[in-house]
């Protein structure tokens, strides 16, 4: 069983030509899987609605094999899905250290989110140098960092990742996909990572999925994708 799968999802706007036009994906426990594409190729509409956050005119979406697709977003939150949307949405009003205790506090009693909080300082040195820092003083990998640190407070089991390397330096986008290849290997978390990094995205992925015009036109390796240049400039513009 995979922990999260789309049958002949189909999504769209109005009455306009869907986005997403009866997608089939299945990832597998543990496994993270680049979803790779062009701008307007579907990646941030085909995570927004697994998540809950767009209509789904046709088509199931499994977690596990509990069907989610007419569950609130609340309802997927609870039952292990989580979104860190492209932006680095963090509550800026907020001092790091508050913004992590509330990423934890309905899945952790005090005491326990209180190990959880210091277990993503370690993860993530550069926030425990600004933890009394409001969310607006951030820079731009500081605040993609509280994202992901808070997103993995809530211990889902599937993390949906909207191009989490935009806008940041090689250095902060280096670290940033190597604690989350190194936690998915420790937790065996569920990853998809929607990247237009494709080659930092595909160095931490077991497999790519690449959409164009809402529909998958390649499913392979991780390895076997980045090896093969037709398909790289036909898609991926390198």
């Amino acid at each position: 069983m995979s922990a999260l799968s789309c049958e002949g999802l189909t999504i769209g706007y109005g009455d306009g030509a869907p986005v997403i036009d009866g997608l089939d994906l299945g990832i597998a426990e543990g496994a993270v899987v680049a979803l790779l594409g062009a701008n307007g190729a579907g990646k941030t509409t085909l995570l927004r609605a697994l998540a809950g956050l767009e209509p789904v005119r046709d088509g199931r979406i499994l977690l596990g094999g509990r069907d989610l697709t007419d569950r609130s977003t609340e309802d997927r939150v609870r039952s292990g899905l989580a979104l860190v949307p492209e932006g680095r949405s963090v509550v800026v009003e907020l001092t790091v250290d508050e913004n992590l205790r509330l990423g934890g506090l309905w899945r952790h009693k005090s005491k326990a989110r209180k190990a959880a909080v210091a277990q993503m300082y370690e993860l993530f040195p550069p926030l425990e140098r600004r933890r009394g820092a409001a969310g607006h003083t951030l820079s731009g990998g500081e605040r993609q960092m509280l994202a992901l640190a808070r997103a993995l407070l809530a211990r889902p089991e599937v993390l949906l990742l909207d191009e989490p390397s935009l806008g940041l330096a090689p250095k902060a986008t280096a670290h940033l996909l190597g604690v989350l290849r190194e936690t998915a290997a420790r937790t065996g978390l569920t990853v998809l990572l929607a990247e237009q990094n494709v080659t930092g995205a595909l160095s931490v992925a077991q497999r790519g999925v690449v959409l164009s015009l809402g529909s998958v036109v390649a499913d392979r390796p991780a390895a076997a994708l980045a090896a093969d240049p037709a398909l790289r400039h036909a898609y991926l513009g390198f």
